[in-house]
């Protein structure tokens, strides 16, 4: 399956065109190289996805070309979620 169908099919992303927009921003990573949006994800893959000050780490555990919103929790699986520090931000004392 394209990573961009996965991403728009998983939820991650809600439509396919930021999928693929934020894939040729060099946004995605798969399996820790930046990947394109028609590239192909297999079960097992780890899928790294910058979201602003979020970066968002998943495993693949399951494709499907079509879900309901109640079946899309299979999918995949959150291994890390981490907020970015600005470079330019104090800590709050």
């Amino acid at each position: 399956m394209r990573l961009d169908k996965f991403l728009k099919v998983s939820r991650l992303i809600k439509r396919r065109t930021v999928a693929k927009d934020v894939s040729d921003q060099g946004r995605v990573l798969l399996n820790g190289k930046e990947a394109k949006p028609s590239t192909d994800v297999k079960v097992g893959d780890t899928l790294e996805i910058q979201f602003g000050q979020r970066t968002l780490t998943v495993q693949i555990e399951r494709l499907s070309e079509s879900n309901r919103k109640e079946e899309v929790a299979g999918m995949y699986t959150v291994l890390k979620e981490e907020a970015r520090k600005r470079d330019n931000e104090e800590p709050f004392l």
